[in-house]
């Protein structure tokens, strides 16, 4: 009888995250080894994540789809478990169908951009998220900071982190490169 070795603390991680069930209306994720299990988002936050997926599905040069909430595999840099991240928005050309039939944690090839809304843990939309989106090669992070009253475009990821940022206070118009191509309009955010 051949010796298995007995699994690795993170394995075990993983293996007890995708076996947990959360109660109607929460969400759990898996983020740079810590299970983060977050209640549903306040009213204001859904206001302002109605506001951006709006303007995108309508005015954007690309047809796009949208999930809320879709859970996405997400690597972590130098180590063998993945993070498990669910963005409060995930687009992608509506051409893909990346979204029929898909596991509940899909892969992120073929993702255009991501998108979040701070709640009560900014500071891991802010920085822990942004990596993983990075990791992942996700073209486009798009940050809506409640705290800062600013609306961040993160782009060109390389080596875990975005190249390029480009940040405007609420009222102000950001532009969305390809396939988007479009000026978000942030005045709804005030």
């Amino acid at each position: 009888m051949a010796y298995e070795p007995p699994p690795t603390q993170e394995e075990t991680l993983l293996d007890y995250f995708l076996a947990l069930e959360t109660p109607e209306g929460f969400r759990a994720e898996l983020i740079e080894g810590e299970i983060v299990v977050s209640p549903a988002p306040d009213g204001d936050h859904e206001d302002y994540l109605s506001t951006l997926v709006r303007q995108v599905l309508r005015r954007s040069r690309t047809d796009m789809d949208c999930s809320g909430n879709k859970g996405l595999k997400l690597p972590r840099g130098g180590q063998c478990l993945k993070n498990y991240g669910i963005p409060d928005a995930t687009f992608a050309p509506r051409e893909l169908r990346l979204f029929r039939g898909a596991p509940t944690w899909m892969s992120c090839d073929g993702v255009s951009m991501v998108a979040e809304v701070t709640s009560s843990k900014a500071h891991r939309d802010r920085v822990t998220k942004r990596h993983c989106y990075a990791l992942a090669g996700i073209p486009l992070y798009l940050l809506v900071d409640r705290d800062e009253a600013t609306v961040t475009l993160f782009s060109e990821p390389a080596g875990g982190d975005y190249a390029e940022t480009h940040s405007v206070p609420y009222g102000k118009p950001l532009p969305l490169p390809e396939p988007f191509d479009f000026d978000l309009d942030t005045s709804d955010f005030a």
